[in-house]
């Protein structure tokens, strides 16, 4: 038996979100002379011979830097609750996003669909590059890895399903917005959309009509709208309690 320490215990969760941070060890990958810097929780523990999931997170605009720390403001805590990481034990990384630079060099405030760049950006590029990386040299189940992610990382999830979509079990895009002509490609990767319904960031139309477009191609995506909730659709959509039940629960076919 294998054993990480990646979680609080018996300890309770009321314990800080920077103790909690802490759990996250920090890394940093180059490729071609350009560095992504990362954080990556462990699983609590493993059997030596068994497998588990990688869930990849992917932030918000606000959360962009070089401090390795700031990629860590929304949704880090919810993996490093103890029934969670005890229930869903799995690898989760945060990649950060340098200034100036976006998972998808897309328009964020157009409500009409866009259309995907030809090439990755440069830290989507990466992202996968550590991806396959990680895939190599840790105990991650290849056929379990899913994205989430949430504004600009809403933009990025929808990205990287539309790149990879050999490598997706499931999709989670919060707030973001889809090349809908690329549907095609993802319409068979289980996705479970959010939005608020009053958000003027990133118009919940996009998510509507990337939804509404998948639906019509036999899509198993499910979308959540709050109705009253603004750009923040997150917190809700983290506290949503089959969201972890549900993703962990898929599997690349």
């Amino acid at each position: 038996m294998k054993t990480w320490l990646a979680c609080f215990g018996a300890v309770l969760v009321v314990a800080p979100i920077s103790a909690q941070n802490s759990l996250y060890e920090k890394g940093q990958f180059t490729s071609d002379g350009v560095t992504l810097n990362y954080r990556l929780l462990k699983p609590q523990e493993t059997k030596d011979s068994s497998k588990v999931p990688l869930v990849v997170f992917l932030h918000g605009a606000g959360e962009r830097g070089d401090d390795n720390e700031r990629q860590l403001t929304h949704g880090s805590a919810l993996f490093t609750q103890k029934e969670n990481c005890s229930k869903y034990p799995a690898f989760v990384l945060f990649p950060q996003c340098p200034n100036g630079k976006r998972w998808c060099e897309v328009d964020w405030s157009a409500k009409m669909s866009h259309t995907s760049p030809k090439e990755p950006s440069t830290p989507m590029k990466l992202t996968r590059q550590l991806i396959d990386k990680l895939v190599k040299e840790q105990p991650i189940d290849a056929n379990r890895i899913y994205v989430i992610g949430l504004s600009m990382g809403g933009f990025g999830t929808w990205d990287f399903l539309v790149r990879y979509p050999e490598l997706a079990a499931a999709g989670v895009p919060i707030c973001g917005g889809a090349d809908n002509a690329a549907a095609e490609k993802i319409k068979t990767i289980p996705i479970w959309a959010f939005h608020g319904g009053k958000d003027t960031v990133v118009w919940p139309e996009r998510t509507r009509s990337a939804v509404e477009t998948l639906k019509k191609l036999g899509s198993p995506v499910r979308y959540t709208e709050y109705p009253n909730a603004g750009h923040n659709a997150w917190t809700p959509a983290f506290a949503e309690a089959e969201l972890l039940s549900w993703m962990f629960a898929q599997k690349r076919k």
